[in-house]
């Protein structure tokens, strides 16, 4: 057998392996939730555990972090050894991150930029490794109104959510965002719920040397004591982890259906009053957690025809009658099209994609990267109501 034969193989050996160590751990957390692991940190520098992590960050791409390497400059170096040497150090307790790399890119649709980290690729490697060992334990004991970076689960489930409920009579929204969620997180806080399932001192460890790792920012390094800082790959299961603590105190009869998605949250009520119970009930929540919503995201709305409409996942959602020409009849139902924001940024990136600083490549690798860029938004937009919006990103 060739080389090249024998990769594809070595490599679906490995994910194997890999799968069956997260259905154990998934199966275990979920026949007793109250259980707590210990023995995890020998998972994480297992090699098949290592080698998956390295397929996810090199599939992932992303750029250097402050070490200035790139993934074409780690294989170089070589992957085996990179690996060799992160299961020695992680095994010896020797294993130390970097500071992330911090820049801020623009949100989409706006001028307000977001801060982003990024880890050295060694460290990324690192970071999905005790993911992959964690996640599973941690997943056992997620809710159903969670969506956000979980496994089997998307935007367009959440979404789904609306319409259901909507259907059910629940048309007064609150919708709110959590401020700053991802910087703001307390550490010893999310330690605590960490512990909740995990008694594995070596783990515990890693997990608080990552979080103090820090970032480096015009030249200074700075090691803040909240936040799972965005860009790292540990960091939405950490938040997950840690508002996991929101989902489950909240109680669906009392205040209403709790949709989230990572840090954007939607609560679909029946009436004014239990929205503005559920909205109350909601900043106490957060500021238990240290966190509370962000002031000009936050409102209430009721869903009528002809009245106002909600941004949810980058979709604007309205009720709307039907003119019954179809069954003789007319239908109220929550349609949704991509918002303001969503088309702006379509047509930015666009633009960005064609401007005259992308004149010196080849007029295929153009076309290429703006039919890329147009399929993957078609392919989020294309639910709903949003066929008549297409023609409009010029």
């Amino acid at each position: 057998m060739s080389a090249v034969s024998a990769r594809p193989a070595a490599q679906e050996s490995t994910s194997d392996s890999v799968r069956a160590l997260q259905h154990t751990l998934y199966r275990a957390a979920k026949a007793d939730p109250g259980r707590r692991f210990h023995a995890l940190a020998d998972k994480v520098y297992r090699r098949d555990v290592l080698q998956r992590a390295w397929v996810q960050v090199r599939r992932n791409s992303g750029a250097a972090g402050i070490d200035g390497k790139t993934i074409a400059e780690v294989e170089q170096y070589g992957v085996s050894r990179l690996l060799d040497e992160l299961a020695t150090d992680l095994k010896e307790g020797r294993w130390r991150p970097q500071p992330a790399r911090r820049v801020f890119i623009p949100k989409p649709g706006g001028r307000e930029r977001r801060p982003l980290s990024i880890p050295t690729v060694g460290d990324r490697v690192v970071q999905a490794a005790a993911k992959i060992v964690l996640e599973p334990i941690f997943e056992a004991d997620m809710l159903d109104c969670s969506f956000g970076f979980r496994p089997r689960r998307a935007a367009h489930d959440a979404l789904q959510v609306l319409i259901d409920e909507s259907w059910r009579g629940r048309r007064w929204v609150v919708e709110t965002d959590i401020a700053n969620c991802f910087e703001a997180i307390p550490h010893e806080k999310l330690m605590q719920a960490v512990a909740e399932r995990v008694c594995d001192q070596a783990v515990v460890k890693l997990l608080r040397v990552m979080l103090r790792a820090g970032v480096m920012h015009d030249g200074e390094v700075r090691r803040p004591v909240t936040g799972t800082p965005q860009g790292g790959v540990l960091s939405p299961l950490l938040a997950n982890v840690y508002l996991h603590r929101l989902d489950r105190a909240w109680d669906e009869r009392q205040h209403g259906v709790l949709v989230r998605y990572a840090d954007d949250v939607v609560v679909m009520c029946v009436s004014r009053a239990q929205a503005e119970a559920a909205l109350a009930r909601l900043r106490a929540l957060l500021a238990d957690l240290g966190l509370e919503p962000k002031a000009a995201k936050t409102r209430i709305v009721q869903l009528t025809v002809g009245g106002e409409g909600l941004d949810f996942l980058g979709f604007h959602h309205r009720l709307v009658e039907s003119d019954g020409r179809r069954t003789g009849k007319h239908v109220t139902f929550l349609a949704r099209w991509p918002t303001s924001k969503a088309m702006q940024h379509a047509r930015d990136r666009i633009r960005e994609l064609t401007d005259r600083s992308k004149l010196l490549l080849p007029v295929e690798v153009i076309v290429a990267n703006v039919n890329r860029f147009v399929r993957g938004w078609a392919a989020y937009f294309r639910y709903g109501n949003s066929s008549r919006h297409f023609d409009k990103i010029r």
